[in-house]
């Protein structure tokens, strides 16, 4: 049975609540501990966590996307998958038990042996919650991650505070994380109406398996890529230079995983649903690039020009060295709304092998701008990231113009009305810097007046993505009251 239009709206708003409410909690958290430790304290973290993102790739295996895009997955599809994932993970925490001396050593930094094999412990609770995310996607049930990501981002950062203030060190970052991970599966264990039956079907998991190792090596690849970045940083610079440039990705990619993954999450299941109906499935991806980019692109734009005084308000003067991390990589952030609506378009049409043609050939592209890069410095290395973005536009955007009949030029078009007003907006607000005010009055009279600007100008150019998503509220907010 398709999806309604009614089922979609209600599912992107819990999605857009559940990312905006833990994000912004995770945020504030965040400055808190920032402010309590040491830049080369976070890049340890960023090090390590290297390593938890490969293995978790591993877990999820891409069966996590294969059981939201199955048309009739149930129980015994959940279930096995799930015991999967639990073997695996206990086989890669042993694996990284036994290998944290050597890694430890090759970046002769001591204390990386016991922070690997205490915060490992968190890949059984991810290998749970994998299939729990999957259970909540397929069945749009996006109100309960709302609860359960709130609660368990409120409390453990709480916890780190807490040990933070308290002297605790890099270990208040190490107790956080798998609190956070612990809570989270646990709150889902009692909120939704899943729970895996003594049952493994491997006819079932092989029929998985055929389109989610598709998934799994596009993932491995992309993950892997992005993470060598960071090994390169943290074995040929110094831990703060990691610090610095994750901190410098967090910024931006926090108004991405805010927005646009919200709607990602809500797509798939969508698309895959509507996976027979080409042209719906253009139509939808039409209107929600279009709509990603008319708020992600401001978002950005004004995050570029706020990036100085923001930084010394929120982090102090000690982390002035994000600066210039935070503004290149907005600048990178700008050509991924497209590519990404692309891929999840290609993903939910079941063309899972095109998505592994495309990746591979992106990584080749990645790893020779890298290995120019990484000799130059680390701000050289942001820069590659730019490059490589903006190389992917074309790559990602070319099958689905043979697909769905959706051309690159269209694609481009769609989204250049809300990245001119974004530039527009953000040389307004850029003028405010010359004024001789403190940041933090800046940082407020920067924020409210471009956010104005942009309304102004949105309604002055009549744009159609500030009509349509004020219709959609309108509708939303009726058919709660019918």
């Amino acid at each position: 049975m398709n999806i309604s239009r009614n089922v979609i709206i209600k599912s992107l708003f819990w999605k857009f609540f559940e990312k905006v409410g833990s994000q912004l909690v995770s945020f504030i958290i965040t400055i808190l501990l920032a402010r309590l430790l040491m830049p080369e304290q976070y890049g340890i973290i960023a090090l390590i966590t290297v390593f938890i993102n490969l293995c978790n790739i591993i877990i999820d295996g891409g069966l996590n996307t294969a059981l939201i895009q199955k048309k009739e997955a149930d129980n015994i599809d959940f279930s096995s998958i799930f015991y999967f994932s639990i073997v695996v993970s206990v086989i890669l925490y042993v694996l990284l038990f036994i290998t944290a001396p050597l890694i430890a050593s090759f970046y002769d930094i001591p204390i990386l042996s016991d922070v690997i094999r205490v915060l490992a412990l968190n890949l059984p609770f991810y290998a749970l919650n994998s299939v729990q995310r999957a259970y909540v996607s397929r069945k749009m049930l996006f109100d309960k991650l709302f609860y359960s990501s709130f609660a368990s981002v409120l409390i453990s950062g709480l916890l780190g505070v807490l040990l933070a203030y308290n002297g605790a060190g890099i270990w208040a970052l190490v107790v956080q994380s798998i609190a956070s991970n612990a809570i989270i599966c646990v709150i889902m264990w009692y909120t939704i109406n899943w729970r895996p039956s003594a049952i493994f079907s491997y006819t079932r998991f092989v029929q998985l398996f055929n389109y989610g190792w598709k998934i799994f090596l596009s993932n491995i690849i992309i993950v892997t890529f992005v993470e060598l970045r960071k090994l390169l940083i943290g074995k040929l610079y110094l831990p703060s230079n990691l610090a610095y440039f994750e901190r410098g990705e967090q910024f931006p990619n926090l108004l991405m995983n805010n927005i646009f993954a919200s709607i990602q999450a809500v797509l798939l299941p969508t698309f895959a649903d509507y996976q027979d109906d080409k042209n719906s499935v253009k139509s939808m991806m039409r209107r929600s690039t279009k709509l990603s980019c008319f708020i992600i692109y401001p978002l950005t734009i004004g995050l570029i020009t706020v990036a100085e005084p923001l930084v010394r308000f929120l982090l102090t003067d000690k982390w002035i060295n994000v600066v210039p991390f935070i503004q290149i990589l907005s600048i990178s952030n700008i050509f991924r709304p497209i590519t990404l609506s692309n891929l999840e378009a290609i993903k939910a049409l079941g063309y899972s092998n095109t998505v592994l043609r495309l990746e591979t050939v992106k990584k080749v592209i990645d790893i020779i701008i890298l290995l120019i890069s990484v000799k130059l410095g680390v701000l050289y290395i942001a820069w590659g990231v730019v490059i490589y973005n903006f190389i992917c536009i074309f790559i990602n955007l070319a099958p689905t113009a043979k697909l769905l009949g959706y051309k690159i030029s269209d694609q481009l078009l769609d989204t250049l009305p809300s990245l001119i007003l974004s530039i527009m907006m953000g040389v307004f607000v850029y003028l405010f810097t010359f004024l001789n005010i403190s940041d933090e009055l800046l940082l407020i009279l920067q924020i409210i007046c471009g956010a104005l600007i942009y309304l102004i100008l949105c309604k002055c150019f009549k744009d159609e993505n500030l009509s349509y998503i004020h219709n959609l509220i309108c509708d939303y907010i009726k058919k709660r009251k019918s």
